[in-house]
């Protein structure tokens, strides 16, 4: 079920939000009839996942406010005006960035096959899956951190965004289950609860990394730290649940 769920969401890179501008493809053409539509549709798809990949970089560095549209297009294959006539603002390319990221992110836990596992194999595999995509995609977490500021104004207005993240509690919610049914989880927690604990242990290993080794002296971004923290948590996970 959250398998399916999640595939809906997450076939392509350009699929980001019924209320973004539909496709425009027709100046990919250039007039060229052999190229054909399926042809001219996938140049399409290609530019706006071109655009959207070095756009999270430039908002990941600099945030909403400080983003530049003409640094985007100078390290693209496009122009100013071809990434308006995609998106129509910078604002919308901003909340396709935000989308794209937690699209990916969601994609991650569909792709392990969780929900043939037994509970504690999948809800440990979960966990390890959650922390290593956030050290994997370290540079996009400040993506995160700028929309907090700005108080999720941004991703409320994707009317996707609450069924595409629902999924990640569904996941949980089937495995916990799964594992109440079969006496190897504790009853009466809170998926949602089961799944603050992964995902704020994870983030907080990347988000705090500088401030952290500033204070306390102490990297947290070294391999031996990384494989340690995952451990950790992923044993916390575990002795949470426990009957």
């Amino acid at each position: 079920m959250t398998r399916t769920l999640i595939s809906k969401q997450a076939t392509t890179a350009g699929a980001i939000d019924p209320k973004l501008p539909k496709r425009r493809v027709a100046h990919t053409a250039k007039g060229n009839s052999k190229s054909g539509p399926e042809l001219v549709i996938k140049d399409a798809e290609r530019t706006r996942a071109e655009i959207i990949e070095v756009a999270t970089k430039e908002f990941s560095q600099r945030g909403y406010s400080g983003g530049r549209i003409n640094e985007i297009a100078e390290r693209t294959r496009t122009s100013k005006r071809m990434i308006y006539y995609y998106f129509g603002s910078k604002e919308v390319l901003y909340r396709a960035v935000l989308f794209e990221h937690y699209r990916r992110l969601r994609a991650n836990d569909s792709a392990a096959g969780l929900e043939d596992k037994p509970p504690l194999e999948a809800l440990a595999t979960l966990t390890r899956l959650t922390f290593d995509w956030y050290v994997e995609h370290a540079t996009e977490v400040p993506l995160v951190m700028v929309e907090n500021i700005h108080r999720g104004k941004h991703v409320n207005s994707l009317p996707e965004f609450e069924f595409l993240n629902s999924t990640a509690i569904d996941l949980v919610r089937l495995i916990y289950d799964r594992g109440v049914a079969d006496g190897v989880m504790r009853p009466n927690l809170r998926p949602i609860d089961i799944y603050i604990s992964i995902a704020s242990a994870s983030f907080f290993n990347v988000s705090n990394r500088y401030t952290f080794k500033a204070i306390f002296g102490h990297d947290m971004s070294t391999k031996e730290e990384i494989a340690r923290r995952r451990e950790a948590l992923t044993d916390c996970v575990l002795r949470y649940v426990a009957p």
